[in-house]
């Protein structure tokens, strides 16, 4: 895939959220995808605030993604809660060097799962990669907790921009995989449907034809 300006038509538009503790990066995680900046004086966010990027699939079709960093203090959380429905996906930020802040990887993932689709996509990040000799989380230690709980994994640096770009495209290319799956999936239970009457539809079952012709004939 290839990243475009902004300002391209698009076909789809995909709604992202940034969720993790207060301080492990979701904002310059942002602003490196997004812009290519880094700011190491950046603050807490207060609420919420979005950017977005348009780019281009293999495929041709045209991606926005609409990126929201959601707050990551208590305080916030009923603010930010309105924020995850209609999200397609989701990075889950934890910071490499704070080990406390994978352990509340789960609650996180319990509150966005609470406000969300199931298909959602969610992928775990481990941020701050480039401070390696203050490291208290193994990247083993992430990559298991994703496998338990069904999510994509990576390591990323928003500082040296380590994984940022490949975090981003990797979680969109599934969301729109998953949408085409899901979009041949209705189209085939379509072909099936009978209409009726009454405005209804019935599903109808292709082996119920062949079934019926074995049937033998009732006497009169």
């Amino acid at each position: 895939m290839s990243f475009q300006k902004d300002e391209e038509p698009h076909d789809y538009l995909f709604k992202i959220v940034l969720v993790g503790d207060s301080g492990v990066g979701k904002s310059n995680l942002l602003w490196r995808f997004t812009r290519n900046e880094f700011h190491l004086d950046s603050k807490s966010t207060i609420g919420v605030e979005f950017a977005t990027k348009t780019f281009r699939l293999e495929d041709g079709k045209v991606v926005k993604a609409q990126i929201w960093d959601t707050a990551g203090q208590e305080r916030y959380k009923a603010i930010t809660a309105a924020y995850y429905r209609g999200a397609f996906g989701a990075l889950l930020v934890y910071d490499i060097t704070k080990k406390v802040s994978l352990d509340n990887i789960p609650r996180w993932l319990r509150e966005l799962r609470e406000h969300v689709d199931n298909q959602m996509v969610i992928m775990l990040v481990g941020n701050k990669c480039d401070l390696r000799h203050l490291r208290q989380v193994e990247t083993e230690q992430g990559k298991q907790l994703a496998e338990e709980e069904g999510m994509l994994f990576v390591e990323t640096s928003a500082l040296d921009s380590t994984n940022v770009e490949e975090a981003f495209g990797q979680l969109i290319h599934e969301i729109y995989r998953l949408m085409k799956k899901k979009a041949l999936v209705n189209e085939s239970m379509a072909s099936f449907a009978v209409p009726q009457h009454n405005n209804s539809v019935v599903i109808r079952d292709p082996t119920s034809a062949t079934k019926s012709s074995k049937k033998k004939k009732c006497c009169s």
